[in-house]
């Protein structure tokens, strides 16, 4: 049987002679090998009908060499540090700039400074003079604390303030029967703070323990990037109640405070003066300073002269008596209100708090070291900033702030907003705390400033740290069903789990776990109360 044969068609030649690079060939060695066997096969007489694979690998091959290195990719290779900051941990901006972002950053630690107070202090008897003296107590020990983190803990920038994970067992404290029967509100208010501050002193012990004994670094191996998405993640996510529920209380002032801080801090930020985005920067302070103008022209034009009790406490300007009742100067100090009391079952209920307090900082310690463009604090570092945390919760104690402290979230979200992670710029805003703590007007002034004004923030910064923990899905393997699995169940969970305790506590007036030995159902029911616990439980069984 005869055949017939043909040289190697031209276009084909030229093809592979003058428009092959020979770095396209030497880069792809299955490639080099399926064409050099084609190439072969050609050479050696093969028959002119070429099978459709060699085809389709010459067009790839054409692709490729048609390929221009300044075209736009489409796809980002994982990076440790995010793009776009314009000052790291290390580096400064000039004195003026930094004392105006430092004040930025005193600004919005005062809506959970006053937050809490204003929530407790009404429960436990205290009147209009406790609560502004809580106020600047839990103010001053805000700025001492974020200064010991910032100078001895994890160095990271970090504002230190009171945490909202300690407000239920406080809530059980003040709804003791031992306390809550004591006809005198003065001396309720008293003998409930004295208890609250024993059991912070005691449940202290853990994080100093745990923090200074680097076994808090021991359990840094669970801390792989699989891991802390669901807990960086909820540590924004596990807020969201603190968000727009709250502005929907005055959405009058609220959604606008919304809208003009994403528009400033999003759409204008090409608006420079001296080399400085000055609206996207201090797009804060220029938001709260119109909203707070509007809500005061509402509340001086009367429009809620006839309103509810409820939304003139969220909307009024001039509800929160705090100017008219702070003195000019005080100075907070050690047992000012008395010699600590102490009862186990406040204790054990106060500990499971500090463990929940504990994880929530490990995960806004590592969303802040990305939002800084510093490396991930590594476990000795760690370890060393919970150990500080437990001497700020001991503080807390000694002075009698009311709550806890941990690392503040919605500070941690103001780096990602102003892309200023400088270490000096949260250092300048704890000097201000602590100012303006003392001098009690001025403080009173800006902590005036409604609610639902800060919570319209909160929907911006919790969501930038939610966004952080998400980020640590680059670092992991997403076709992996096992890693699916995690990050799903993980999430889910950790929101369905909560939900069910609130809502069960809701109707039954206690929780799931409900015995007669106090301190287990506290334990028990706090650590699954809170979702950044769980959660980290939930990633660590991988």
């Amino acid at each position: 049987m005869s055949m017939s044969f043909s040289p190697i068609p031209p276009f084909l030649f030229r093809f592979l002679v003058l428009r092959l690079p020979l770095f396209t060939l030497l880069s792809s060695p299955p490639l080099l090998f399926s064409l050099l066997s084609s190439l072969f096969s050609l050479l050696s007489f093969a028959p002119l009908r070429l099978s459709s694979k060699i085809i389709l690998t010459l067009k790839s091959v054409k692709n490729m060499a048609e390929f221009k290195p300044e075209e736009p990719m489409h796809f980002y290779r994982p990076m440790d540090q995010l793009q776009g900051l314009e000052y790291c941990i290390d580096s400064n901006p000039s004195w003026l700039e930094a004392i105006a972002l430092g004040f930025q950053h005193y600004v919005l630690s005062l809506g959970t400074t006053v937050m809490i107070p204003t929530m407790l202090v009404p429960l436990m008897g205290g009147s209009d003079d406790d609560k502004v003296r809580v106020v600047q107590t839990l103010l001053f020990v805000t700025g001492i604390n974020t200064l010991l983190q910032t100078l001895i803990g994890t160095r990271l920038p970090t504002v230190i303030g009171g945490s909202f994970a300690f407000v239920v067992p406080i809530v059980s404290i003040i709804n003791d029967s031992s306390l809550a029967n004591i006809p005198d509100d003065h001396q309720r208010f008293r003998e409930t703070m004295r208890a609250i501050q024993g059991a912070l002193i005691v449940s202290s012990s853990i994080q100093i323990i745990l923090g200074f004994s680097q076994l808090w670094g021991i359990c840094s191996r669970f801390f792989s990037p699989l891991g802390m998405v669901p807990v960086v993640a909820l540590v924004g996510f596990g807020l969201f109640d603190r968000g727009f529920p709250v502005v929907g209380r005055c959405v009058e002032i609220g959604l606008p405070m919304l809208i003009l801080f994403v528009a400033l801090s999003q759409y204008f930020k090409w608006i420079y003066t001296r080399h400085i985005p000055v609206l996207e920067r201090f797009a804060l302070l220029i938001s709260i300073a119109f909203i707070w103008v509007y809500a005061h022209i509402l509340t001086a034009g009367g429009a809620y002269k006839n309103r509810p009790l409820h939304t003139q406490i969220n909307c009024r300007t001039d509800r929160a008596n705090l100017i008219s009742s702070a003195p000019w100067i005080k100075i907070p100090y050690p047992l000012q209100w008395g010699p600590p009391t102490f009862d186990a079952g406040h204790c054990f209920g106060m500990m499971a708090a500090v463990v929940v307090s504990m994880v929530e900082s490990t995960g806004a310690f590592k969303a802040a070291a990305r939002l800084a463009s510093a490396t991930t604090p590594p476990a000795p570092v760690l370890s060393r900033g919970i150990g500080c945390q437990g001497l700020s919760i001991l503080l807390d104690g000694l002075c009698g702030s009311l709550t806890g402290s941990s690392v503040s979230v919605e500070n941690v979200g103001l780096l990602g907003s102003t892309r200023v992670g400088s270490r000096r710029v949260i250092q300048i805003s704890a000097v201000f705390m602590i100012f303006f703590s003392i001098l009690g007007k001025f403080g009173a002034l800006f902590a005036s400033i409604p609610f639902p004004i800060f919570a319209a923030v909160y929907c911006i910064l919790f969501g930038i740290v939610a966004a952080v923990g998400l980020s640590y899905l680059q670092f992991t393997n997403m076709n992996s069903m096992r890693n699916l699995f995690i990050v799903g169940v993980s999430l889910f969970l950790g929101l369905s789990i909560p939900e069910y305790f609130d809502r069960y506590t809701i109707g039954a007036q206690h929780g799931p776990a409900h015995t007669k030995a106090g301190w287990v159902y506290y334990f028990l029911h706090f650590n699954f109360f809170f979702t950044k616990y769980l959660l980290k439980v939930l990633a660590s069984f991988r």
